[in-house]
C-alpha cells in the first residue's frame, strides 16, 4: 500500500470518527429540520461542488453512464438510508453500545466482503482479507461489550449518589420504563448493519462512473471517485430527505426552522455534513490509490480507525468517567482493531 493511500484513509477515518460530535448539538432545533439541512449539505451540495471543481465534466459523465449502473448505485445508497433510520429504532430496544457494536461490525465486514465477491476473480490473498475482517469483528465486539459494562457501572454509580435527607430521598433518579424486547432490537440492529454496509457496495458498483471519468475525460483516478459518490448519494439523499419531510408533515414542523438559539445548532448541522462527506470523499480517493482491492480493504480500515477516533473523543468528553474496568476492556478491543487494520494493510501491500 502506498503512503498516499495510508494518509488518505487516516484522514477519512478522522473525519468519520469526528462528524458525530455535531449530533450532540441538535437542540433546540427539531430533529427533522436539523437533519434535512445536514443531509442537503452532506449528500448533495458538498459532494457535487467538490466533484465539479475536481472534475468539471461531472454531470456530463453521469449523463453518459449506463442507466443500469446509475440505478444500482443509487439503489444501494437509498437502502443505506433505510439502515440509518433502523439504527435509531434499534437504540430504543438495545441501547447505543450494543447497537453501535453490531452495526459497525456488520457495516465493516459486509461492506468489505460483498465488493470482494463481486470481483471477477477473488484476489490471491483473499484469505488474509478474511482474517483481517474477522479480527475487526472481534475488536468491534469487545468495544461493544466495554460500552455495555460502562453503562451498567455508571448507572450504578448514579444510583449510589442519591442524597439522603433523614427519611426522605432527595433527587431520586427517575424510574425507567421496562426494556423492550432485546431479541427484536438485535434483529433490527443486524438489519441496520447489513443495510449500512451498502453505502460502500454502492460506491463499488459506481466505479464504472469513475472509470469513464478517467478514461474518456482524463480525470485523475482519485478525483474520479468523487463523481461516483455523487451518484450513490443522490439515492441516499432521496431516502434521508424523504424521511425528514415525512417527519415534518407528521409533526407539523415545516415552519419550525427559525427558533431561538437555533443558529448554533444549524452551524453544527452544516459542520457535521461537511465532515461526513469529507470522510467519504477522502476515503474514495484512498480506495482509488489502493487499486482493485481499495473498496475491499479500505472500507473496513476506515471504519475500524474511525471507531478508535470516536472513542478518543468520547474519553475526552468524559463518557468513560467512573468506569476504569470497562475502559481497560475498551483498550483491549482497540488493540484488536489496530491489529486487524495492520492485517488488512498487509493484504493490500
Amino acid at each position: 500500500m502506498n503512503t498516499l493511500a495510508i494518509v488518505l484513509i487516516l484522514c477519512a477515518s478522522f473525519f468519520q470518527g469526528t462528524f458525530g460530535l455535531g449530533m450532540k448539538h441538535i437542540a433546540p432545533v427539531k430533529w427533522e429540520n436539523w437533519w434535512i439541512v445536514h443531509a442537503t449539505v452532506a449528500m448533495i451540495a458538498f459532494p457535487m461542488i467538490w466533484s465539479y471543481i475536481a472534475v468539471p465534466e461531472t454531470f456530463t459523465i453521469i449523463s453518459e453512464t449506463a442507466t443500469n449502473v446509475l440505478f444500482m448505485a443509487m439503489l444501494f445508497g437509498f437502502l443505506w438510508g433505510i439502515g440509518g433510520i433502523l439504527f435509531g429504532v434499534s437504540v430504543e430496544y438495545t441501547g447505543v453500545s450494543i447497537t453501535y457494536g453490531i452495526v459497525m461490525g456488520l457495516a465493516a465486514s459486509v461492506g468489505s466482503l460483498i465488493p470482494m465477491f463481486q470481483m471477477e476473480e477473488l484476489p490471491a490473498n483473499f484469505n488474509i482479507v478474511l482474517v483481517g475482517v474477522a479480527f475487526l469483528l472481534v475488536g468491534v465486539g469487545i468495544t461493544a461489550i466495554a460500552g455495555v459494562k460502562r453503562d451498567k457501572v455508571q448507572n450504578a454509580v448514579a444510583e449510589e449518589e442519591v442524597e439522603e435527607d433523614g427519611d426522605v430521598l432527595v433527587a431520586a433518579p427517575p424510574k425507567t420504563a421496562p426494556k423492550k424486547s432485546i431479541k427484536t432490537g438485535v434483529a433490527i440492529a443486524v438489519t441496520s448493519g447489513v443495510l449500512s454496509a451498502l453505502l460502500n457496495v454502492g460506491f463499488s458498483n459506481a466505479l464504472p462512473v469513475a472509470e469513464l471519468a478517467s478514461t474518456k475525460y482524463g480525470a485523475n483516478p482519485t478525483d474520479a471517485s468523487l463523481v461516483a459518490w455523487v451518484v450513490v448519494l443522490i439515492g441516499a439523499y432521496i431516502m434521508n430527505a424523504g424521511f425528514a419531510l415525512f417527519k415534518m408533515a407528521s409533526n407539523n414542523t415545516f415552519g419550525s426552522f427559525k427558533v431561538a438559539g437555533g443558529k448554533k445548532a444549524y452551524f453544527w448541522s452544516v459542520a457535521a455534513g461537511l465532515f461526513w462527506f469529507a470522510a467519504l470523499g477522502v476515503y474514495g480517493q484512498g480506495a482509488a490509490a489502493m487499486g482493485d482491492l481499495g473498496p475491499v480493504v479500505g472500507w473496513p480500515m476506515m471504519l475500524g480507525i474511525s471507531l478508535i477516533v470516536s472513542n478518543v473523543w468520547g474519553y475526552r468528553s468524559g463518557e468513560w468517567k467512573n468506569a476504569s474496568g470497562p475502559f481497560k476492556i475498551l483498550l483491549g478491543g482497540l488493540g484488536v482493531l489496530i491489529f486487524a487494520i495492520c492485517v488488512l494493510g498487509y493484504a493490500n501491500a
